[in-house]
């Protein structure tokens, strides 16, 4: 049985938090009071509320496409790998202030991002509290339960730690009416980091290594995010420059210590398998919020809600969405490959790749195509002319709302094909049951690669970890050519990597390459930047390559400082004042 995480809370009988001003104060409603808390319908309750804190749809916060738990704006679009799209500059500008490196405590999307997050945590507090009172003689399965929700607690601690590095932590014993006097700055970066991935081998102990229902926290799942939390715990930031001043070979060495007892993964066989609903619980999947659709929540049911603004549209598209979150010029050109099928490191020196080209009578080709490219390219991008997924009407088209800011390619991750009749026809646009990974086995994968090239002592290991990686998209089923089915849709080659010239430097450029062409618009790209202390220069490089076609990139430039979202100005007035900004902002 699969656990519904995001199962309406009005077919369940209950009330949960309702988050406002003072949403870290508010216990749970209705039936759960102390008085019935042995009740196991109570208990499924509780616990089914916190999970259903990935849905970020709170009863005044109804806008997760704004504010996303697939990070496809905080991560994406801020990063190089996507505009935000859409109808222009003004249409969602607080994303596109993201996008050009404009950002100002003032943009109301790092407020609902602040405040969404934040009632996920005071949801899974009260959750806790309330499971305490549990009488285990009567329920064995308590601690079972609260270490469920403290790992989706620790979950979004991680996820404001990413976002706005200076966060309030809100224990769960803290007395009502003492959230104001907690300052933003008691704990460091690396002390949150610490907390998080103790907290987590911690709950680790209480669950088991299976559950029998689909889509519950395990020790696994447990043990997988806390080695994601050391590995970002091992690059040490300077508190004012965000700069990365030693990796911590220690904590690498756990995290690989940590992956190595994971046991039961694999990868799917094809990459394109991860957007097909049949192998979303498969075995590469770790940690996956639960989707649902057409469900007895009512309506088109609990769906990705994150993605209800970026279906594709245009003429001829079978969709008539939004349009945002598009690929960028630059992540396209980041899939060519040489004559041996490897990763061109220095592709920006080169011309974009698949660029539009138009006649005079309007019809249209892709351009310089002659060269060799990463067979994921199509598998991650909607490029016009090629063939998007097993939609056979036409190949996919100019399917982009405002192409003369934004191109023409959209995008294929996470949707399902348009003639999939587990794909909403209608509006919400493409809408499918499809779950969303948070950490998948080719992250674990790459996460152990990277520490081991980091700790410098077993390279050929990582070696071998980048190419499993690789070979799978190797391995996978190429696009076809629309017209001709016996034809690739492109050159494909991808290669793998040898021992030759294998040294620490070479294996690090592989690996943030492999983790960004594998991973791309998965939300983690920005992260990646910050982590590696790369994030100024890989920014303004990508601005200098790509203004020439984006206009709105002439005056970008990213600053240092900017690695993290500045605190909100709300949430500063909701402390009273006591809250600290983060470097590379005006104080408040």
């Amino acid at each position: 049985m699969k656990i519904k995480n995001i199962i309406s809370l009005a077919v369940l009988g209950i009330t949960l938090t309702a988050c406002s001003n003072d949403f870290l104060e508010n216990p749970p409603q209705g039936p759960l009071s102390e008085a019935n808390m042995n009740d196991p319908e109570a208990v499924d309750l509780i616990v089914t509320g916190a999970y259903a804190t990935f849905g970020c749809r709170y009863a005044d916060s109804n806008d997760p496409h704004w504010f996303p738990v697939t990070n496809w704006s905080y991560g994406e679009v801020r990063a190089d790998n996507a505009y935000k799209g859409g109808g222009g500059e003004t249409d969602a500008w607080e994303i596109h202030d993201m996008e050009t490196a404009k950002i100002q405590p003032n943009n109301g999307f790092l407020d609902g991002k602040w405040f969404n997050v934040y009632c996920g945590i005071s949801r899974c507090n009260s959750a806790i509290r309330s499971l305490q009172k549990i009488s285990e003689s009567v329920n064995p399965d308590k601690n079972r339960l609260i270490a469920e929700v403290r790992v989706i607690r620790d979950h979004w601690y991680f996820e404001l730690v990413r976002l706005f590095n200076r966060i309030p932590y809100m224990d769960i014993d803290l007395p009502e009416g003492s959230y104001t006097s907690v300052r933003n700055d008691e704990f460091t970066r690396e002390q949150h980091l610490a907390r998080i991935a103790a907290d987590l081998l911690d709950a680790a102990n209480d669950l088991p290594e299976y559950q029998s229902e689909v889509g519950r926290v395990n020790s696994r799942i447990a043990k997988a995010y806390a080695a994601k939390v050391k590995l970002y715990q091992a690059y040490e930031q300077d508190p004012e420059t965000n700069a990365v001043t030693n990796i911590n070979k220690t904590l690498l060495g756990e995290v690989v210590s940590l992956i190595d007892q994971l046991q039961g993964y694999d990868l799917l066989s094809d990459f394109q398998h991860l957007d097909l609903l049949e192998y979303e619980n498969g075995p590469e999947s770790v940690f996956a919020i639960q989707f649902s659709k057409d469900d007895s929540s009512g309506g088109v049911g609990r769906i990705n809600w994150s993605m209800l603004l970026n279906s594709m549209t245009g003429p001829g598209c079978p969709w008539q969405g939004d349009g945002f979150f598009l690929p960028s010029q630059d992540l396209i050109n980041a899939y060519q490959t040489d004559e041996n099928g490897l990763p061109i490191f220095d592709y920006q020196s080169r011309q974009d790749y698949g660029k539009v080209e138009f006649a005079e009578d309007g019809s249209y080709h892709l351009g310089n195509v002659d060269g060799n490219v990463d067979p994921r390219l199509d598998f991650v991008v909607g490029r016009p002319t090629i063939r998007y997924k097993t939609y056979a009407e036409r190949p996919c088209g100019l399917w982009v709302r405002n192409s003369d800011a934004y191109g023409y390619n959209n995008t294929k991750r996470f949707w399902l094909s348009p003639e999939s009749k587990d794909a909403t026809q209608g509006w919400p646009w493409g809408a499918s049951a499809l779950n969303w990974q948070l950490i998948r086995y080719a992250d674990l994968l790459l996460y152990k690669a990277e520490a081991l090239i980091e700790i410098g002592s077993d390279l050929d290991q990582a070696r071998t970890l980048i190419n499993r990686v690789r070979s799978r998209a190797m391995n996978s089923a190429y696009v076809k050519d629309f017209n001709d089915p016996s034809k690739d849709a492109a050159n494909y080659k991808i290669g793998l990597y040898t021992a030759s010239g294998w040294t620490q430097d070479y294996a690090r450029k592989a690996l943030r390459t492999e983790m960004r062409l594998e991973k791309a618009m998965e939300g983690e790209r920005f992260f990646d930047l910050v982590r590696w202390g790369i994030a100024k220069e890989t920014m303004n490089a990508y601005f200098e390559a790509e203004k020439d076609t984006r206009v709105y990139y002439q005056n970008a430039s990213f600053e240092t400082g900017e690695e993290y979202f500045p605190v909100p100005v709300a949430q500063y007035n909701f402390s009273g004042g006591i809250y600290v900004q983060n470097p590379g902002y005006p104080s408040f």
